[in-house]
């Protein structure tokens, strides 16, 4: 199943969302903002983006500077206990696929997780 963390006012997103619909899937679509994932679940995909919880985090038109997130004493713990207060510091879109989970910015990212449908030849360096 493809699942993509998907802020609808975002442009980067909704290219995304069309790019995963113009490739033939039917992703499940999750307004994080509005059903946010629970604590372990954006750990993981965090992780399985290879990334760490301070790169996942979004500074523009969130809460980032009030909030001193750019404090590099704040542990882990303290960054999540942060994106639990306020998703919308989650960057985005997240994309999970059969084929692994990315931070889809810039979006063409999504090509590395992006299944090849049957017969056809994939990107260069896929």
């Amino acid at each position: 199943m493809t699942t993509i963390w998907h802020n609808p006012n975002c442009s980067t997103s909704r290219r995304v969302l069309q790019a995963l619909r113009d490739a033939g899937e039917t992703p499940e679509v999750i307004d994080y903002r509005q059903t946010p994932p629970d604590r372990e679940t954006i750990r993981q995909w965090i992780t399985d983006a290879g990334l760490t919880i301070r790169q996942a985090l979004r500074r523009r038109n969130t809460p980032y500077d009030d909030l001193g997130l750019d404090d590099p004493a704040l542990t882990d713990e303290q960054l999540l206990d942060a994106v639990e207060a306020h998703p919308i510091l989650l960057e985005r879109p997240f994309v999970r696929t059969a084929l692994g989970t990315r931070l889809c910015r810039p979006e063409e990212r999504l090509q590395e997780i992006l299944p090849t449908p049957a017969g056809t030849i994939p990107p260069p360096g896929a």
